[in-house]
This record gives structure tokens, sequence and C-alpha cells, in this order.
């Protein structure tokens, strides 16, 4: 016996189960909306009627499914997917891809056909605090974006015009696109340069056509966004900084971890702590542990101690030198 459910709210259940990419069995489908599978088909036909196209598989593993259509038809999306929806085209803006404009459209013409409840909802949530695409960071067009990931997809050789002073074009076997710090990177096999590079999308002048096709090989820290961090923290292997140091500082592990974030922090008392502190350079882990402006200890390596003994010799040589008192006993 069919649940006393109206037509649309069934309708709009059944349409978010087909959106799952997967094959559905009709009597699955007609156990989740509580319904006999007579009354799923009639909405399966409806649904096909609306301009979604359902196929339906045959035999014992068969099912519906939906299929990819020439058309966009009308969406229908639930509370919390039409609340999703709306967040993610409101930070459109930091995604570093010049889609702002398209976005800020695209989620008026969504909360334009949102009942008032939800649009109630979306405009009490406060996005002005969402970090920024890194300063100065230009945006990447979204048909480079389109253009460069289906070359990873598709495992086909790139070639591209990129500012560099000693190579008009380039011929990469393009690995993965990342995202970091409110820029996109390209993570490739450069062919000419026969080694792994990264490059910026928004530098990025794709050419066509694309191929041939290629091999992937493994990158070298396991996956193209460990190898983009490693190249951020100035290592050619892993994902680790070239230097870390150990040291022991008078603070509470919260306050370190709250001004140096991936530290490797050790409670030692309520008000002291040891920490391994990694930077591209010894001077740099120094830096880092001078800011929290507390007393520390060096522990290791020596190559820190032995910076820490450098700059201590450099601070002693750059104050100036205190005048001796004048001798005013004769």
């Amino acid at each position: 016996m069919d649940r006393v459910t109206g037509t649309p709210e069934r309708t709009l259940e059944l349409l978010s189960l087909l959106q799952v990419p997967r094959s559905w069995p009709g009597d699955e489908l007609a156990r989740r909306l509580k319904v006999t599978t007579r009354t799923v088909r009639r909405d399966i036909d409806r649904l096909r009627g609306m301009g979604y196209r359902i196929e339906a598989d045959k035999g014992p593993d068969g099912g519906y499914r939906m299929g990819a259509g020439a058309d966009l038809p009308p969406l229908r999306f639930d509370d919390e997917q039409a609340v999703a929806l709306a967040i993610c085209l409101r930070s459109a803006p930091v995604s570093g891809v010049g889609i702002e404009d398209a976005a800020h459209r695209a989620l008026a013409t969504v909360r334009q056909v949102m009942p008032s409840r939800l649009r109630h909802r979306i405009d009490r949530i406060e996005l002005t605090g969402v970090p920024r695409a890194a300063a100065g960071a230009s945006r990447v067009a979204p048909e480079v974006l389109e253009a460069v990931s289906e070359a990873v997809s598709a495992g086909m050789t790139l070639r591209f015009g990129y500012p560099d002073p000693n190579s008009v074009s380039r011929r990469v076997q393009p690995h993965g696109v990342v995202a970091r710090n409110g820029r996109w990177y390209l993570v490739a096999w450069d062919l000419e340069k026969d080694d792994w590079r990264t490059f910026r999308l928004d530098r990025m002048s794709p050419r066509t056509p694309t191929g041939p096709a290629f091999t992937p090989r493994p990158v070298p820290t396991g996956s193209p966004a460990g190898f983009l961090a490693s190249r951020a923290k100035g290592s050619s292997g892993s994902d680790e900084w070239p230097c870390v140091g150990r040291v022991e500082i008078d603070l509470p592990a919260a306050q370190v971890l709250t001004w140096i974030p991936d530290a490797e922090v050790e409670v030692m008392t309520p008000g002291t702590a040891r920490a391994g502190i990694g930077s591209w350079s010894w001077a740099g882990v120094l830096a880092a542990v001078l800011r929290l402006d507390a007393d520390f200890r060096i522990l290791g390596p020596d190559a820190l101690l032995s910076a820490g003994r450098d700059l201590g010799d450099r601070l002693h040589t750059s104050l100036p030198r205190r005048e001796e008192p004048h001798d005013r006993t004769a």
C-alpha cells in the first residue's frame, strides 16, 4: 500500500535518489519511497515527461539510472541540497576561478525560486569571514580549467603557452590539477625538462589539439597534491620541510600550536612543550620560535644549534655598543 505522500514530494525524493550515480532496482526504490513498484514506474514516466533522461536496464541486475541528457531539464532539490548549492555559489569568489559573475547570476536564479523558509536560511549565513584568495592572485579562466582538467582525465599530452624566457611553448604529460591558497596548479611531467614541474593555471594558454596519449607515471610523493605541498615546503621528494628542528618552549602546547599549526608538539608540563618545527632553512626554524616571545632551549639537530650560535653572534654585532660613562672622579 502506498504511503500517504503528495506526488510532488515523492517525485522530489525519487529524483534525489536517481541523482546518485548507480542503478536502482525498482523494488529497492519502492521500498525506500514506501510505495508499490507500479507507482515507481508511474513516477519514472512523470520525470521523463519533465525532460529527465532516465534509462532502464533489463535483467536480474537491471534497474533505473539517470542518463546524460542533451538539454538541462528542470532541476529540483531538497532543502539541504538547495542550501548547500547556495553556500557553494556564494563561496565562488574564493575559488580562484573567474566564475564570480556566473555564480552571482546562478545564485539569484536559485534564490528566486526558493520558498521563503529557505531564502531566510541562506540570507542568515554570513560568509564575510571566509578566507579570500591569495593577495594579488589572478583568476583562472573557466575554459582553461576545463581544458587542463580534461587533458588530465583523458591522459593526453598537453601543449600550452607559458611566460618563460627559455621556452615559447611547453609540452607536458599532465597528472593532476590542485588548488592551493586560492591558486590553481598543474602537476605534470615536463617532456623538455625530463622532470616533474608545477605550472600555475592562470598563466597557461592551452593549445589544441591535445595528444598523443601517455601512460601515467608514479608521482614522487604519491599524489599531485602531495607533490605540490612538498614543493611549497622547498622539498623535492616527500611532503616534508627540508629543515626540522626540535626545541623546548616555555609555553603551553595549545599556544604553540596556535602560532605554529603544523608543528609536532608534545606536552611536557602544563606550561612547557617540546616541538618539532619545520621550515625552508634553519634560520626559518629559529624565526618561528622567536616570534613566540618565550624562553626556549634548542634540543637539536646540530645544524640548528650551529644556526642558533651564528644568529646570536649576528645579533650581538648588530647592536650599537654602549658608551662607557665618563670618569668624573678626576
